[in-house]
C-alpha cells in the first residue's frame, strides 16, 4: 500500500494551497481518508476526513470553513483544498487510509491503518 502526498509548498499568509493524496494497493472505495498535519514543536493533528463515498466530511475546528476535502474514487485520490492559509497553518500534512465498513461512520480522529509521507506546507506572514 502506498499513499504518496503532494503539492506542499511555499504560500502566502492568506494564500491558498491544494494538496493531492494517490493511493495505491487498496480497494480506494473501500477507505475512509484523512488528513493530519504536524508541526514543529507540536503534536499530530486530525485535519479533516472523508467517507468512502465522500457523503460525509469531517473538519477540525482550527480549519473548518477554510479547508475543503474531497476524493475521487476513479483515480484513487483524496484532495485537501485549503485556503486563507496563515502562518499556524505551517506543518507537516499526511493522509491517512481507514477501512470502514459502513458510509456513515463517523470516528475519523484515530485507528488509521495506512499512512503516507509528508508533504510540507510553510505559509509565510
Amino acid at each position: 500500500v502506498q499513499l504518496q502526498a503532494s503539492g506542499g509548498g511555499l504560500v502566502q499568509d492568506g494564500g491558498s494551497l491544494r494538496l493531492s493524496c494517490a493511493a495505491s494497493g487498496l480497494p480506494f472505495s473501500k477507505y475512509g481518508m484523512g488528513w493530519f498535519r504536524l508541526a514543529p514543536g507540536k503534536e499530530r493533528e486530525f485535519v479533516a476526513a472523508i467517507s468512502r463515498g465522500g457523503g460525509y466530511t469531517y473538519y477540525a475546528d482550527s480549519v473548518k470553513g477554510r479547508f475543503t476535502i474531497s476524493r475521487d474514487n476513479a483515480k484513487n485520490t483524496v484532495y485537501l483544498q485549503m485556503g486563507s492559509l496563515n502562518p499556524e497553518d505551517t506543518a507537516v500534512y499526511s493522509c491517512a487510509a481507514k477501512w470502514i465498513v459502513r458510509e456513515s461512520y463517523n470516528h475519523y480522529r484515530q485507528n488509521y491503518d495506512y499512512w503516507g509521507q509528508g508533504t510540507l506546507v510553510t505559509v509565510s506572514s
